[in-house]
This record gives structure tokens, C-alpha cells and sequence, in this order.
């Protein structure tokens, strides 16, 4: 007879591989779900900078804007919704200027997020006077 030379795994082998698999996988899987999560958070934060930007050069386009707000979408359909709001700065040093503020928000995992931003316009008709 010829001495057993045979290569494999034993049943016991098989056994402790199985038990750590099975102890490391939810934890791999908890971590690949949670990156994905937070990839599509950061593209949606992304994105509602990009409108943010997008509102604030419309309304900018406009010159020197009227006081007062608004609420839209972005295109029909779109889960990106604005807010902006247009007020004059209340200042004896600076006249004739005004804070253009634009907020998006959107739904995220059955949460309402939401993004703003905010600038200044100057009355460019009461700066030649001066």
C-alpha cells in the first residue's frame, strides 16, 4: 500500500472558513451599502450646488433684482426644487445693495435635504452716481 498523499481541505478546515465568512460578510456588506449611500448623497449635493449657481446667474441676468421671493423647479419632473429671496441690506455706509439668497432642496432617503447659498448685487445706477 501506498501512503495517503492527497491534497484537500478537511471537513473541520471547511468549517472554520464558513463560520469566519459568515462573521465578516454583513459587516463588508454594511460597509459597501454604506458608501453607496453616501456617494449618491455626495452626487445630490453636487448637483444642488450646480443649480444653486444655475438660479443665482438667472436671477443675476436680470441686473439689479426686485425685492421679494420665489419658489420653483428645475424643468418638469425634477426633484430639485428653489427657493430665493431677494432683500435690500439695511446699512448707512452701503446704499443700493441687495442679498440675492438661494436655497434647493430635495429628497434623500425619504428625508428632505436642502443646500443655500448667498450673494450681494449692487445697484450699478446709484454706484455711477456716487
Amino acid at each position: 500500500m501506498h501512503p495517503s498523499n492527497e491534497h484537500g481541505f478537511t471537513l473541520v478546515e471547511i468549517l472554520v472558513t464558513l463560520t469566519i465568512l459568515a462573521a465578516v460578510l454583513p459587516a463588508l456588506l454594511q460597509v459597501f451599502s454604506s458608501a453607496t449611500r453616501n456617494q449618491a448623497l455626495s452626487d445630490n449635493q453636487t448637483t444642488a450646488l450646480y443649480l444653486i449657481k444655475f438660479r443665482m446667474a438667472e436671477i443675476e441676468l436680470d441686473g439689479y433684482p426686485e425685492i421679494g421671493e420665489e419658489t420653483g423647479e428645475f424643468g418638469d419632473n425634477s426633484r430639485y426644487q428653489w427657493h430665493s429671496i431677494v432683500e435690500d441690506i439695511q446699512s448707512e455706509e452701503v446704499q443700493g445693495v441687495r442679498r440675492i439668497q438661494v436655497a434647493v432642496s430635495w429628497q434623500h432617503l425619504g428625508r428632505e435635504r436642502s443646500m443655500s447659498m448667498y450673494t450681494f448685487v449692487a445697484d450699478k445706477q446709484k454706484q455711477q452716481e456716487q
